[in-house]
């Protein structure tokens, strides 16, 4: 493991075992060694597993049930357009809520059809309309590229809403991994700008913290399939020189808000065997202390994004269900 200097020395305890039936599969479906992201592998993933896992157009028509198209959308002020993929219920009484959907692949890889399976599962019961961004790659465009091109897909839909069908009252932001980063900090930049309002935000194992250097980082050092090395190569191609300075925005990187008042409700789910165990803890706890509304998940063995490697292990689809439940009892307000 590569020391970076910038991460103080730390005595931790051993690692949290795995879930049994997940480490099972975890030493399949990658030969038991860890997945470790080094700033020379970011092609290779782009290209790789990332592309590997991109829905076609038969998963986003699921049988049918959808309709789906491209949008090519106003950018940033100064900046590319932005390109969203709109998943529309083939049936549906608009206005129709919307899953607003920010991709994973630490900042540096993705795409907006990166994810949508779950995204889709999670959408369809509601008769929800899904739409993805297609956010700006670090380390080519870095902070905040990522942040402001998501704010501006959600500001389109909040523009076009007529048009799509949406319900600008019942807008619920999710991503996971890095995704969840970047919809924790667009929530925080809506609140701070005064709108697009969202109605909810459901952040999966998400990645906050750029200072890499809390417990559960340390202690899980080497072990799963995202460890500190990895998010070190992440964090870095989006921050560049201002990697774990005193100074790196909230916005940035959410972990660092003084303030965490006035966000909308939240769903938060994470590992207990993962980097992002602490920072996703923390998070739902200062969110109670501003007197927030938080659901705070912590699956025990799990390793990082543990549900998208083994969908239908158990642990994965309790908590496939325990967001649903959580979405069903928020749009039912």
């Amino acid at each position: 493991m590569t020391d970076t200097g910038s991460v103080p020395a730390r005595v931790t305890g051993p690692p949290p075992p795995f879930d049994a039936e997940l480490a099972a599969g975890l030493a399949v479906v990658q030969g038991g060694a860890p997945v470790t992201l080094t700033p020379d592998l970011i092609g290779a993933l782009r290209t790789g597993h990332v592309a590997a896992h991109e829905v076609d157009d038969d998963g986003l028509r699921r049988g049918g049930a959808y309709t789906f198209a491209d949008h090519v959308v106003p950018g940033p002020p100064g900046a590319p357009e932005v390109t969203v993929l709109v998943c529309t219920p083939a049936t549906v009484d608009a206005p129709a809520p919307v899953i607003y959907h920010i991709h994973d692949g630490g900042m540096v890889a993705g795409t907006r059809r990166s994810g949508m399976t779950p995204m889709l599962d999670l959408a369809e019961p509601h008769g929800a309309i899904v739409v993805s961004v297609e956010y700006r790659l670090a380390p080519e465009h870095p902070y905040p590229a990522q942040l402001e091109d998501c704010y501006a897909g959600l500001s389109w839909i909040a523009g076009d809403a007529d048009a799509l069908g949406a319900d600008t009252e019942r807008i619920v932001i999710v991503g996971v991994s890095a995704g969840g980063g970047l919809a924790a900090a667009v929530a925080l930049l809506a609140r701070d700008r005064g709108g697009p309002a969202l109605y909810g935000q459901l952040l999966g194992y998400p990645m906050l913290d750029d200072r890499n250097d809390s417990y559960s980082t340390v202690q899980m050092r080497g072990f799963g399939v995202w460890d500190q090395t990895s998010n070190e190569t992440g964090w870095r191609a989006v921050l560049g020189a201002a990697y774990g300075a005193a100074d790196v925005s909230p916005y940035a990187a959410p972990a660092r808000a003084t303030d965490l008042s006035g966000l909308p409700p939240a769903y938060i789910d994470v590992g207990s065997a993962e980097i992002f165990r602490d920072e996703a803890v923390a998070y739902a706890d200062r969110i109670w202390q501003a007197g927030g509304d938080a659901e705070l998940h912590v699956w025990p063995g799990g390793f990082h994004a543990f549900d998208a490697w083994m969908p239908q292990a158990a642990l994965s689809q309790s908590l496939t269900r325990a967001r649903q439940d959580w979405l069903r009892r928020l749009l039912a307000t």
